[in-house]
């Protein structure tokens, strides 16, 4: 979605800016943890004061990942910003997740602090993974109509290689979309996970599930 929406002339967009501060204040050990500490400032009140100062583009889009909205950090900053919940069914989220650090846990997947922060923020939109790959030029067009901004259609393809705007964690984590030059087709049936895993859905998919009630058809 960030390449999507980085496609656009009029958008500038962000990634995740939170990592470093999550991981300085968590001290949990991510790959390429060393990199990212240096790559971004460290300090919550700073990286806010940062997204929630002035752009130039009439269209500032920034990727948040909802676990690295720890339960004590404010915020109330949101109220200025249309919140879009993008979802995406947890099978395929552990799944996916597996491939680049092992043994992820209900905390690292960010469906509880999704759900935390969807009852937190004003007039929440909320779009499903799923729905964008079996149809992305309907559910954007429809998406961008909710957040009160032009329908664009470069936002269908992206250069392949990677975005400007790549936090540098991109050369772990983003191989697949780096290699893309738009959304992949419609996604096959959910994986069928065992284990650890499978009790790690079954917690998390409540969550999912009420978040997709309110996700745009």
């Amino acid at each position: 979605m960030m390449y999507s929406f980085g496609a656009r002339s009029d958008c500038r967009v962000v990634d995740e800016p939170f990592y470093a501060a999550y991981l300085t204040a968590t001290g949990l050990d991510h790959p390429m943890r060393d990199d990212i500490l240096g790559s971004q400032d460290t300090i919550y009140d700073n990286v806010v004061k940062s997204l929630d100062s002035p752009v130039s583009e009439p269209v500032f889009y920034q990727k948040h990942m909802t676990h690295h909205m720890l339960p004590d950090w404010p915020i109330d900053w949101t109220r200025h910003m249309t919140n879009v919940f993008l979802i995406r069914h947890p099978a395929r989220v552990i799944a996916s997740y597996a491939k680049k650090r092992e043994g992820p846990t209900l905390e690292d997947i960010g469906f509880v602090q999704q759900a935390r922060i969807f009852d937190m923020v004003d007039a929440p939109i909320v779009i499903d993974s799923a729905d964008i790959r079996r149809d992305p030029a309907g559910m954007l067009q429809k998406l961008c109509a909710r957040i009160g901004i032009d329908w664009d259609e470069k936002m269908l393809t992206w250069p392949k290689g990677g975005h400007a705007a790549d936090g540098i964690w991109a050369a772990h984590w983003y191989g697949a979309v780096h290699r893309s030059t738009g959304f992949d087709a419609a996604e096959g049936p959910v994986p069928e996970l065992s284990g650890t895993y499978a009790q790690i859905v079954s917690a998390a998919l409540p969550h999912y599930e009420a978040l997709a009630a309110h996700k745009i058809t």
